[in-house]
């Protein structure tokens, strides 16, 4: 089987697992919940379930329908699940329906964050022929955003069963908490959604307004050489740092850079490089399809 196929395959099924997963957990990890809802009042069980199903059927039709904005909603979102059903299971009378419940979301946890789902969900977008290669974070940004997410899960899962439990002022204070973390991290989390390297008919374009102040355009007779990092290059660092193999774009004369603004640099800072570092979650597979359209690899 060729690559391209086994790749879209690959791609297809981490996408349908999450699905399952997803789908399962309604189907069969239900009863955990249920039971851990039941010995409350009636109130806290009726906001519990009615939250429970809003929040599955978000992430379930952002399953079924892949793009950028999907993947942002599930990356966000199914790991509350995983969350609730290690409370529920807590509370649950049964050890089979709780292990069902943590299971299944995690299951789905580990598709949704899977870099074949990622590939899936950014190539749904594209536009044309080109080939879009999602990029591992940077670093510096996983522990806020874990700390962040873990503030914005808390409060999403505690608002509707204060607002059962009648705690009105406590019930407000999440609510508000939760508004405005999702407003404000959704907006984050997206721009890490749509940070790619892309191949494109006429070369190769960094996008990824994280880490560069301005959009890096390659085109094929600028390019020298793709290729997997060797330890010790001295080539720019466009990862962020981020972890993991690189791929290293060596040109034929020095190109303009433009970083991202920081705290240190408010406008920016500009480089010129001859070669730069990018870390795609799947750097063999960028090469693979690289070479596939005649770009040189080596």
């Amino acid at each position: 089987m060729a690559e391209g196929p086994a790749r879209d395959l690959r791609s297809a099924a981490a996408v349908w697992l999450a699905r399952a997963a997803w789908l399962a957990l309604a189907l069969l990890g239900g009863r955990a919940f249920g039971e851990a809802l039941a010995p409350h009042s009636r109130g806290v069980e009726v906001a519990g379930t009615v939250a429970l199903w809003a929040g599955w059927g978000a992430a379930a039709l952002a399953l079924a329908v892949p793009s950028t904005v999907s993947l942002t909603v599930v990356r966000t979102g199914v790991p509350v699940a995983l969350v609730a059903a290690l409370l529920a299971a807590s509370g649950a009378d049964g050890a089979v329906s709780a292990a069902l419940a943590v299971g299944l979301a995690a299951l789905a946890c580990a598709a949704v964050a899977s870099g074949e789902l990622g590939q899936a969900f950014a190539q749904a977008s594209a536009y044309g022929h080109e080939r879009r290669f999602v990029l591992r974070p940077p670093a510096w940004v996983v522990l806020p955003a874990v700390v962040s997410w873990t503030v914005l899960c808390a409060a999403a899962i505690g608002a509707p069963l204060a607002w059962g439990a009648r705690s009105w002022a406590l019930a407000a204070l999440l609510t508000v908490v939760a508004g405005l973390l999702a407003w404000v991290l959704g907006q984050r989390f997206h721009r890490l959604s749509r940070r790619w390297l892309v191949i494109v008919p006429v070369g190769v374009v960094i996008h990824d307004h994280l880490v560069l102040g301005e959009t890096v355009m390659l085109r094929t007779k600028q390019l020298d050489r793709l290729g997997l990092a060797l330890a010790g290059t001295d080539a720019a660092d466009l990862t962020g740092p981020a972890g993991g193999h690189a791929v290293e774009i060596g040109l034929r004369d020095h190109e303009t850079v433009v970083f991202a603004p920081s705290r240190n640099e408010p406008n920016g800072r500009a480089i010129h490089a001859r070669a730069m570092l990018v870390a795609p979650t799947r750097p063999g597979r960028f090469l693979a399809e690289a070479a596939r359209r005649g770009l040189p690899v080596r």
